[in-house]
């Protein structure tokens, strides 16, 4: 791993993300950049047929820039390689709706969580239900793979139910109206969109808030995805979440998408 080497040039890079103005990571180009999935999350994530990114994250990156007065970029990886693309420097923050674990915390760095939200089953409204392992015995549950969703999924009810893995929600969302499965299980603000949509007219949430999410799997919120060695840089990403709450920025963004407050309390 050549230890000595990597701690020298950490060492180097500390020192000159103190002198920079937003850290090292992106010194050489000058261009702060955001990773996002390629999968569409809408409301949070969505990228029209011309390439423009739109939603509560994309809006959220321009104001954080704004704030930071830094040049900025949004770049497309896969979700199941976002974290070692972080790691591998081919982007310096990830922005894409994920939770802040004690797992992916003793392997990145996190701001502090910018926002959070129940996780919900989604069904067929007339679908009854018992949201319990037992309850859900034998039944097919969707949802998508690599989050902490499908951790949780996986753990409560893999025992008594069929888990079946997604690339993305949209696919699980397809499976579902399709019959394929009998219910989703992903954060509520996630499934509203599609809920309001043709396909999703005849489904809704189950028992928003009723099953307990786990800690240890949910984390505390989600945040942006940093470099362990990017300190000053998630001090800088810290402060300017705080300026545009306090500045009710945060609050005119979110409301764009969303019925609730999002911001962490």
């Amino acid at each position: 791993m050549k230890r000595v080497v990597r701690s020298l040039l950490c060492l180097f890079s500390l020192v000159a993300a103190a002198l920079a103005p937003l850290g090292s990571a992106h010194a050489s180009s000058g261009v702060l950049r955001f990773g996002v999935a390629a999968e569409p999350y809408p409301p949070f994530l969505m990228k029209s047929p011309t390439g423009q990114w739109s939603g509560f994250e994309a809006d959220l990156i321009r104001a954080l820039c704004d704030q930071m007065k830094a040049r900025c970029e949004i770049k497309e990886v896969s979700w199941d390689g976002i974290i070692p693309a972080l790691l591998g420097d081919k982007i310096d923050v990830i922005f894409n709706s994920m939770s802040i674990t004690p797992e992916r915390e003793k392997v990145i760095a996190f701001s502090r969580p910018y926002y959070e939200t129940p996780a919900t089953f989604v069904a067929a409204k007339n679908a009854k239900l018992t949201l319990t392992p037992d309850g859900l015995k034998g039944k097919v549950i969707g949802v998508q793979g690599s989050t902490a969703n499908a951790e949780f999924i996986k753990a409560a009810y893999g025992k008594s139910a069929t888990v079946r893995l997604y690339n993305t929600q949209d696919d699980c969302n397809a499976d579902l109206v399709a019959g394929r499965i009998d219910a989703t299980y992903l954060d509520q603000l996630g499934i509203l969109d599609f809920l309001k949509s043709k396909d999703g007219a005849a489904f809704e949430l189950k028992g928003p808030g009723s099953v307990k999410m786990d800690p240890a799997i949910f984390g505390n919120g989600v945040g942006a995805g940093l470099r362990k060695t990017d300190a000053p840089l998630k001090r800088q990403m810290d402060q300017a979440l705080e300026q545009l709450h306090a500045s009710g920025k945060y609050a005119q963004i979110a409301k764009k998408y969303f019925p609730i407050d999002l911001w962490p309390h």
